[in-house]
């Protein structure tokens, strides 16, 4: 097999790759710093819609991270793009928060209730069952379904929280219907990602922790994939799995040197 190309440009992950439940992961701080001193296209990707662009910039500025607005992608953006490349213009009843509906109002999505072109789902910590009851019957009634991410779980201080993927099954129980998730695993974040900052697959890294999404992800979309195991998948897990990262890493310290 002929070698790869030099890598040119780098996604990350955020949650367990960069910090860990509000704290910096050592190293990641020299990590973001030699990326933007060197000049190359990367991104800071994440699967949770909460949070604006503005909003992450700011929470990893208070942790002492320094990441451009325009470095920052996630789910929320993904899913607005999708939607105004699919259907531009259109309607959506929106569960979520202001990083999904700021997305979906910058791309000129009406926002409603009454006979949507979509429900869209994503992460909020007040999933309501008033809400839920709404996007089922919108949803039998013909409205196409999405969701931002497949993630069953998010991660708190007290400990696990249901998110985006739990309450889609829920729904999908409910009408028979299952979404189309933007987010990670799906490869479409990921080449969006890449449109977004020109960077071609070819030349390109994911950093991830997890195989699961940030692993699959990259592979799908090309790229060369760089496991850290500061955060969910452990190296005795990576075995279970039918495919491989290109390189295993204990974190992102060790990345460093490779920009």
């Amino acid at each position: 097999m002929a070698d790869r190309k030099p890598i040119e440009s780098w996604l990350t992950d955020m949650d367990g790759v960069l910090i860990h439940e509000g704290v910096p992961i050592p190293g990641a701080d020299a990590f973001l710093k030699k990326l933007r001193d060197s000049g190359r296209p990367f991104l800071v990707l994440t699967n949770n819609s909460i949070y604006t662009q503005r909003d992450l910039h700011a929470r990893l500025q208070r942790m002492g991270l320094d990441v451009p607005m325009e470095n920052i992608w996630t789910s929320a953006l993904a899913t607005a793009q999708f939607l105004d490349d699919q259907r531009p213009g259109g309607s959506a009843y929106v569960i979520g928060e202001a990083g999904l509906t700021t997305a979906l109002h910058d791309i000129g999505y009406i926002l409603t209730d009454h006979d949507p072109d979509f429900v869209i789902l994503g992460e909020t910590r007040t999933y309501s069952f008033e809400a839920m009851t709404k996007a089922v019957r919108l949803i039998n009634d013909g409205a196409r379904f999405i969701a931002t991410n497949p993630d069953n779980v998010g991660p708190s201080a007290e400990g696990a929280l249901p998110a985006t993927g739990s309450v889609a099954a829920l729904i999908t129980a409910a009408t028979g219907r299952k979404p189309y998730f933007i987010g990670k695993p799906n490869p479409l974040m990921m080449r969006a990602g890449l449109n977004a900052i020109g960077a071609h697959s070819e030349t390109s890294a994911m950093i991830g922790d997890r195989m699961d999404t940030d692993v699959l992800a990259g592979l799908e979309a090309g790229m060369r994939t760089f496991l850290v195991l500061s955060g969910v998948t452990q190296a005795d897990e990576i075995d279970r799995y039918p495919f491989r990262p290109s390189h295993v890493v204990d974190s992102i310290a060790d990345l460093v040197e490779r920009i």
